[in-house]
C-alpha cells in the first residue's frame, strides 16, 4: 500500500536531522521543526538519507509509514526552501493590506476583518491597478501555512455563480449557470 514510505528522504546541505526516542528534529537555515513518530515505525539515517521502516504489514502500519515519510520530507523541504501559498481576492472593492503580522481584509462586510498571523508566517500583500489583490504567505512549516491560508479563505469562500470571494491562485472553481428566463 505504501510505496511512498519505501522511498528514502535525501538530506540537503545545511539541514541537520536529529532522532531521539520517537522524536525527529529537523534544523535548517529557515527554522526548526519537530515531529513525533508513530508506534510501529522505525527511523534511521543512512549515508545522507532518512530511511523509514515498519514493523508489520498491517493496514495501519502501512498508512503510518507513508504519512511519516511525507511529514519528514515536508519538514526537510520547509527548513531548506520554505513553503508559499498565494490567495487571490476576487470581487469589487475587495482589498487586503498588512501592517507587520496583522492582515486587514475588506471583503464586503460592514467592518474590515483584522487577522493576527503567527510569527512563523510571513505575509505580503500585492495590489496592482487593474488586477485582483494577492496575499502571499510564506513559512517553513507547511501545515501552518496551509492552515492559515484555509482560515483566510474561510472568511469569504468563493461562490459558484460569479466566483467572488477569496480563492487560491490557480484554483479552478466549479461554476453554476444562473437563472434562465
Amino acid at each position: 500500500m505504501s510505496r511512498i514510505g519505501k522511498n528514502p528522504v535525501s538530506i540537503p546541505q545545511g539541514v541537520n536531522v536529529d532522532i531521539s526516542n520517537n522524536l525527529v528534529t529537523v534544523k535548517g537555515s529557515l527554522g526548526v521543526l519537530t515531529q513525533t513518530i508513530s508506534e510501529g515505525i522505525t527511523i534511521k539515517i543512512e549515508d545522507g538519507h532518512v530511511v523509514l521502516d515498519r514493523i508489520s504489514e498491517s493496514k495501519n502500519h502501512k498508512a503510518q509509514h507513508g504519512l511519516m515519510r511525507s511529514l519528514i520530507n515536508n519538514m526537510i523541504e520547509g527548513v531548506s526552501k520554505g513553503w508559499t501559498k498565494q490567495l487571490e481576492l476576487v470581487g469589487v472593492g475587495y482589498r487586503a493590506s498588512n501592517q507587520g503580522q496583522k492582515l486587514d481584509l475588506a471583503l464586503g462586510f460592514s467592518h474590515n476583518i483584522v487577522f493576527e498571523l503567527a510569527p512563523e508566517v510571513k505575509v505580503e500583500t500585492i495590489s496592482e491597478k487593474g488586477k485582483n489583490p494577492i496575499i502571499k504567505l510564506t513559512s517553513f512549516d507547511k501545515q501552518l501555512v496551509g492552515h492559515v491560508a484555509a482560515k483566510i479563505r474561510s472568511f469569504r469562500s468563493p461562490e459558484p455563480y460569479k466566483g467572488k470571494g477569496v480563492k487560491f491562485v490557480g484554483e479552478k472553481l466549479r461554476r453554476k449557470a444562473g437563472k434562465s428566463a
